[in-house]
């Protein structure tokens, strides 16, 4: 773990049991319990073909909007028998394609009579980012990426991939937080296909954010402005745990209502397409325990956003030249 200090302007080489001691009393940590859905699909045409794809989000009871492989083959009112945890065997269940969106997805009914999370169980592999190989049959490689890939917390299903600076957090490493008197509070945001999308625009503010659902309780929000009048900070664990509190910072702005005001304390929900880019103001964030990011994309843009450009740069430098880790099972950097 690399800590960035922007008071001191200072990097230093940590390790994530190092968390707690440098979390100070009356601090908040913040974490997005999303849990990654099984939502990775293999199915095959009438004709034979194999498709592949992945379930985004359910739009109304059965209807989903889903992102297909060799979209521009497939024909509306076609139907697609889905393969059980991508081996080609009789599953019991059918897509059939409704209407053809953009960027290869489709609005799709699912044909079974079976429960929702039964359904993706019986059909659904984890959908691992395509750097991580495995193979599309293994079963029991799926077993285990199903707990692997979650976050110790993960508790509401909804997410199409880990918020993965999480994935550091061990129960125990959590309990020696709480044991220094720093409290710990749940958000949820479910991470969509628009968090690792490209951005391809020149300028950032033409980029379009796909929007997520988001939840923020009645104690999360008591949790977040019992640490401001304490004053705390808050510890945002993950780019998607900023994305939602910047967003509880905006609406309650709009309501024209100070985050100071406890009149706010009520659950919130909704979905937020909230790009931050340079030169954002946040609002609600202190610090932030995020992985490193890829360039030309939204997460890197929300990092240097809250650390500085330049300051982003050497620390990217700084991580290169002492081989940390990328990607989601990578290493981490924290920002205070």
């Amino acid at each position: 773990m690399l800590v960035v200090d922007r008071t001191s302007d200072t990097l230093r080489d940590a390790a994530i049991p190092d968390l707690p001691g440098v979390l100070r009393t009356g601090d908040l940590l913040v974490l997005n319990d999303t849990r990654v859905r099984p939502a990775k699909l293999l199915a095959h045409r009438k004709t034979g073909g194999t498709v592949g794809g992945l379930f985004l989000e359910e739009e109304s009871r059965g209807v989903w909007r889903v992102l297909l492989e060799g979209s521009r083959r497939l024909r509306v009112g076609e139907r697609l028998e889905a393969d059980e945890h991508g081996r080609r065997a009789a599953s019991g269940v059918e897509l059939e394609l409704l209407e053809r969106l953009d960027e290869g997805q489709w609005r799709a009914r699912v044909c079974a009579d079976a429960r929702l999370e039964d359904i993706l169980d019986r059909i659904g592999q984890t959908p691992l980012p395509p750097y991580i190989r495995r193979p599309a049959h293994d079963y029991d490689a799926d077993q285990i990426d199903r707990e692997r890939y979650q976050t110790v917390y993960a508790k509401a299903p909804g997410a199409v991939a880990a918020p993965t600076a999480g994935l550091h957090l061990t129960q125990a490493i959590l309990d020696r937080i709480q044991e220094r008197q720093v409290a710990i509070a749940t958000v949820t945001l479910h991470v969509g296909l628009g968090t690792f999308k490209p951005i391809i625009a020149d300028d950032l503010a033409d980029h379009v954010m796909h929007s997520e659902e988001y939840e923020v309780s009645e104690t999360a929000v008591r949790a977040i402005l019992d640490c401001r009048a304490r004053g705390g900070r808050v510890v945002a664990v993950g780019t998607t745990t900023v994305r939602v509190l910047e967003t509880l910072a905006l609406s309650i702005a709009n309501r024209q209502s100070p985050i100071a005001n406890s009149a706010v304390a009520s659950s919130l929900r909704g979905s937020t397409d909230l790009l931050i880019y340079p030169p954002y103001r946040f609002r609600l964030v202190d610090a932030l325990l995020t992985n490193f990011h890829l360039p030309r994309s939204t997460l890197l843009a929300l990092v240097m956003a809250f650390a500085g450009i330049e300051p982003t740069r050497r620390a990217y430098a700084h991580a290169i030249s002492r081989r940390y880790r990328f990607f989601s099972y990578g290493d981490a950097m924290l920002i205070v």
